[in-house]
């Protein structure tokens, strides 16, 4: 954590962040946390979402609320897995609706590079967690830097799809500007939430390609 390996262009946007007070506090209290035990993703995969998709290349943004917490699962993308792990809850869901809304088969690998190097930002509000212990780094101040990626999103382009899955990541809708994007919510994929209705049935991904396709941008492969 000492020194920031991010993607050039997303480095250019937050060099500022990393001059504030709060960047070095945070920095500080990350790595305490990771010396003091086990924390989640590995340290060389905590900025993935950034460094798999260049600011320029953002045509959708999904926003998670912090990384799994169990051995083998967060690699820097929000939902995401590595290959040869178990789906998540969450992560099975999203893929039924995304069989059910493409008419695709069920993917078999659950590691969403794929996405990010197509275009989307799987991008979590806080982006370490400590072993089995879900939110437990959402007080170090992660959100302000991720706020602040979303921000510049919001100011500097337009035309993106933003998929805004639950209460936390709909709260983050008042930083974009629903007249140049597209603001895709619904409840969110766990199925506590999913299974209550509002997930299945709502057609986001076909809805993301259409909108991206309406705007010269190629679709993506889910």
């Amino acid at each position: 954590m000492r020194e920031i390996q991010i993607e050039p262009s997303w480095k250019e946007r937050l060099s500022g962040e990393f001059e504030k007070p709060y960047f070095a506090q945070l920095t500080e209290r990350v790595r305490q946390e990771y010396m003091a035990g086990a924390c989640y993703p590995p340290g060389k995969e905590i900025f993935n979402a950034f460094n798999l998709c260049p600011f320029d290349k953002v045509k959708v943004v999904i926003i998670g609320q912090d990384p799994y917490h169990e051995p083998g699962q967060a690699h820097g993308l929000s939902f995401s897995v590595k290959e040869g792990t178990v789906f998540p809850p969450s992560l099975q869901n999203i893929f039924k609706e995304i069989s059910d809304d493409l008419g695709t088969p069920m993917p078999q690998n659950g590691d969403l590079s794929r996405w990010a190097r197509q275009g989307v930002l799987l991008l979590n509000a806080t982006l370490t967690v400590r072993a089995h212990v879900a939110n437990s780094h959402a007080s170090l101040g992660w959100q302000y830097f991720t706020d602040a990626a979303i921000q510049a999103l919001a100011r500097e382009r337009e035309h993106i799809v933003y998929m805004l899955w639950g209460g936390f990541a709909r709260s983050k809708a008042s930083m974009i500007d629903r007249q140049r994007n597209l603001v895709l919510e619904s409840v969110h994929p766990s199925p506590l939430s999913a299974n209550r209705g509002g997930w299945f049935g709502q057609h986001q991904f076909s809805k993301a390609n259409a909108y991206l396709e309406s705007v010269g941008e190629e679709p993506i492969e889910w």
